[in-house]
């Protein structure tokens, strides 16, 4: 194993061996309050089962307070970082990004500083050989599979989007001011309070195509775009933002899991459903407005669920793999947001089947891959 100035830098070959050199880059994006060390047990495993052709990256940029600082600020770190893992390593031609919970958002804005569509590559990146995807490039690698384990991409503002507040309405209406003054930034823009009233909310333009934003066009440039998503049991991530599901497309899951994957139990298909993309109406602005100066259960149910409804059509312009997951047969199942990505192999090995799942979804979209897991 090799060590950058950041984070740490691993392959299943010699980088010294100019034949086995990897060509994948794998970047491993870890949620609020954490470390690259909650990749231990996951890296080790992708390690084993992938091969030679990967790079893994677990990123060291975003370090437990600093995941504070807004989600842009860490998107920007993590964009910074990963660049300087591409310069060093010349043999690298694509690149996937692994995310855990807060991580997943880290990681969609940072592809989306990094991006680069195909019609300006020839002044952006000249010469590159590498720059070869049709949908754009990303950090000048062709964009091959982009995988969020719960992940609120809705935020976690609404009924039981936030669940350790148990879903009741006087918990849910004193989280958003509160949540600014315990985590920061990133709070007000986990529950869509961030900037001024008329102006959409930063997880609303990350659900938004424009010329200045390339937020969905990143997203649209990789293969395959996967959801792992907890059905119950955890605490900190509701089953609806992390499926990006609305709540009457959330129907029960089998409880028997996928022969091989224990604990996960469906996998969903969801092709690309066309539209207008989401919109910022007066009474959203209007709504914004009142929940932030003067919060109460009927205006910050009306904001959310504007909001809710408009970043699901933007991120449904897309087509995403869906995998539900449930630990209600696991010794500890409240350990669900840990046991996802197994943080800790002693306490939280009962995820062990979602990344052996993880592992075969990637390895499906290599070339010379005969893995049974679909993509989309």
């Amino acid at each position: 194993m090799s060590t950058l100035t950041q984070g740490t830098l691993s392959s299943s070959s010699s980088i010294g061996n100019v034949k086995n050199k990897p060509d994948h880059l794998l970047v491993l994006v870890h949620g609020i309050m954490a470390s690259p060390s909650d990749w231990n047990y996951f890296e080790a495993e992708l390690k084993r089962r992938l091969g030679r052709n990967f790079l893994i990256y677990a990123s060291s940029s975003n370090t437990f307070t600093k995941t504070f600082s807004g989600i842009d600020g860490a998107g920007k770190r993590l964009a910074d970082e990963v660049l300087q893992v591409v310069q060093q390593t010349e043999s690298l031609k694509r690149i996937s990004f692994l995310a855990h919970s807060l991580g997943g958002l880290f990681a969609r804005y940072a592809i989306a500083v990094l991006y680069n569509n195909s019609d300006s590559l020839s002044s952006s990146i000249p010469n590159d050989p590498r720059s070869s995807s049709k949908k754009g490039v990303v950090a000048g690698l062709e964009p091959i599979s982009f995988i969020t384990l719960a992940t609120p991409h809705l935020g976690v503002r609404g009924k039981k989007q936030l669940p350790f507040l148990l879903g009741v309405p006087f918990l849910e209406k004193l989280a958003p001011p509160i949540a600014p003054i315990v985590v920061g930034r990133t709070g007000s823009q986990l529950f869509l309070t961030d900037g001024k009233p008329d102006k959409p909310p930063l997880l609303l333009r990350m659900a938004s195509a424009s010329e200045k934003e390339k937020f969905i066009s990143a997203l649209g440039a990789f293969r395959s775009r996967v959801l792992y998503a907890n059905v119950a049991y955890d605490h900190m991530v509701g089953w609806r933002t992390s499926s990006i599901r609305r709540e009457n497309e959330l129907i029960k899951p089998p409880r028997r899991s996928l022969v091989g994957y224990k604990h996960v139990v469906d996998v969903e298909y969801c092709p690309p459903v066309s539209s207008a993309g989401p919109h910022f109406p007066p009474e959203a602005a209007q709504a914004k407005e009142a929940a932030q100066k003067s919060p109460t259960t009927h205006n910050t149910v009306d904001y959310h669920e504007i909001m809710e409804e408009e970043m699901i059509r933007g991120l449904q312009q897309l087509g995403w793999i869906k995998v539900d997951v449930s630990f209600h047969s696991s010794f500890w199942p409240f350990f669900a947001h840990n046991n996802i990505h197994v943080k800790n192999e002693w306490l939280y090995n009962a995820g062990a089947g979602v990344v052996a799942h993880v592992a075969d979804t990637l390895k499906q979209q290599e070339p010379s891959s005969v893995a049974p897991v679909a993509s989309l």
